[in-house]
């Protein structure tokens, strides 16, 4: 699925799901197109799914509104070409940080094998007797690397954080990933949703004013669990790409994860419910109902 062509803009990159043009008529900005485009396991998938680029554009709309006393961010208007309407913003242009900005409130995922190796998250010792599902004592900052489209980020320490952008810096991204967490959190949880962890991004202005970029608290950069069935100690019911990920290791799919080939289109059931689970999140998050 290639990037739309769209008069007075030119498309200089694509990334798993977004689509990034410069306007012809300025460099100081960039339109920011959410496809719906869905990738696992580090492959794009062939199948789209519908809707999903205007659920995460409504959605991170939403939180950045929710979190302008925390952080400013990104956008400077909705006003865009009609071919990407609902689905695109226009956005400063900044200088990214190149570090992914992660929170865990609850131990799942990686953080959760890495912790059965070690004891620890990205070198944070957490307590004994935690299993999948567990909310940790407080919400850990746990940074990975940003690796090129197709391979895996890897799990660092506060230690390579300050190498990479400098100790002051560091200091000032653990804290906005943590209180952009916490407020998250907090809201998710009075919705019934228990948001497990998240990861952000950041861009710096010329003066240095650090700004959330890209998405935010999204189903694609987050894990939500219905807090109703919230059970550690087990696999959570998610609000993603879940039915795609369960699919595409299923035998029904006839895919071998560890092979060269490219995985199989999706079937119509695996598109529709992966589309009603996205937009159930927003609605439940943000009390709206999805146009």
């Amino acid at each position: 699925m290639s990037a739309p062509s769209l008069p007075g803009y030119r498309h200089i990159y694509s990334g798993k799901v977004r689509d990034l043009y410069q306007p012809d008529e300025r460099d100081d900005r960039l339109l920011l197109v959410a496809s719906d485009r869905i990738s696992a396991f580090d492959h794009v998938l062939r199948t789209p799914i519908p809707d999903k680029g205007r659920v995460l554009t409504a959605m991170s709309q939403w939180w950045f509104e929710q979190l302008t006393d925390l952080v400013p961010n990104h956008v400077v208007s909705t006003d865009v070409p009609a071919a990407v309407a609902g689905q695109a913003v226009l956005v400063e242009r900044l200088d990214m940080v190149m570090v992914e900005c992660v929170a865990r409130g609850y131990l799942t995922g990686s953080g959760l094998a890495e912790y059965r190796q070690a004891g620890s998250v990205c070198g944070i010792p957490l307590p004994d007797g935690l299993v999948d599902g567990s909310r940790l004592p407080e919400p850990i900052f746990t940074p990975t690397t940003k690796a090129p489209m197709g391979e895996h980020d890897e799990s660092v320490d506060f230690g390579y954080v300050e190498k990479a952008v400098g100790p002051e810096l560091a200091a000032t991204l653990r804290r906005l990933t943590l209180e952009v967490y916490a407020r998250g959190e907090s809201i998710a949880r009075e919705r019934g949703i228990v948001l497990a962890d998240t990861k952000v991004e950041f861009g710096m202005r010329p003066d240095g004013t650090v700004v959330l970029a890209d998405e935010v608290l999204t189903p694609d950069s987050s894990r939500f669990w219905p807090l109703s069935e919230w059970e550690p100690g087990r696999a959570q019911h998610s609000f993603d790409k879940q039915f795609v990920r369960d699919w595409l290791t299923s035998p029904a799919s006839g895919w071998d994860r560890s092979g060269d080939e490219p995985p199989p289109p999706l079937p119509d059931e695996v598109v529709e419910r992966t589309r009603a689970r996205y937009i159930d999140a927003y609605e439940r998050l943000t009390g709206l109902t999805f146009p």
